[in-house]
């Protein structure tokens, strides 16, 4: 049985035009089984968050195609790009994109009263997860009045809780210290378990227990496989684990 949830076919991304052309994605193609928790490193400029945006529709493909559930998501528009992006992807970003009118509690349950969730049901379920993120003391806070983790956090909860097929993490962890980023490495560990998650980070900390690494440069995929495969490799993610350790 496949159980291949999404293949990205050969795609690629240019921007500007035939004077100034930039390619930003070259020809890339992989698959994601579903339940897999891929991993993206590369240089700057190899276009790691352009293939996610790519992948999520934020922006759209030059050539190829991306499939999911064997649907062809490069063809949507209109309700059915709205239907794939509220009903089957998560997003995470660099910035929270939290309501400060809001208490913690009520950005996360946001999504599930505006799709008509019963408030039992949202009651029961906000604080299970907030308890699996260890934020449920900040729950009753406004986000000027928790830290920087504290609202990334909150964040995860959210997109979390909307139960997506896919959920795409771009830096998420970037503005997480490193006790905060440890809490939330023990609540993925849970939360993630069968859902299909890609994830750019800088800190091999945060993605070297995925279920496969992808390294990219402006050529392309470089490497592919596991930490312990491509450690042993010895190539550009071993230079980059070495010197991250030096750093230490």
């Amino acid at each position: 049985m496949d159980d291949t949830i999404l293949r990205v076919d050969d795609i690629q991304k240019f921007y500007g035009n035939k004077g100034n052309l930039t390619k930003a994605v070259d020809h890339i193609s992989f698959s994601v089984r579903k339940g897999e928790f891929l991993g993206i490193m590369g240089s700057s400029g190899s276009g790691k968050t352009t293939l996610l945006n790519c992948i999520s529709t934020i922006d759209t493909v030059t050539s190829g195609h991306i499939y999911v559930e064997g649907k062809d998501i490069t063809t949507l528009h209109g309700s059915q790009l709205a239907d794939f992006r509220g009903k089957k992807l998560g997003f995470i970003f660099q910035d929270f994109n939290l309501l400060d009118t809001l208490t913690a509690y009520e950005n996360i349950s946001l999504a599930l009263s505006i799709a008509g969730t019963k408030p039992s049901e949202i009651q029961k379920c906000v604080p299970q997860i907030a308890k699996a993120l260890n934020i449920q003391e900040v729950l009753n806070k406004y986000p000027y009045q928790v830290s920087g983790g504290q609202k990334q956090l909150i964040s995860f909860a959210r997109t979390l809780l909307s139960d997506p097929k896919i959920l795409v993490l771009d830096e998420a962890t970037s503005s997480i210290d490193a006790r905060t980023e440890k809490l939330l490495q023990q609540g993925l560990q849970r939360l993630l378990v069968g859902r299909t998650s890609f994830i750019i980070a800088h800190r091999l900390s945060t993605i070297k227990n995925c279920d496969k690494i992808m390294y990219i440069d402006n050529k392309g995929i470089a490497e592919c496989g596991t930490h312990d495969q491509l450690i042993a490799k010895k190539g550009e993610y071993y230079k980059l684990y070495t010197a991250q350790h030096m750093d230490e």
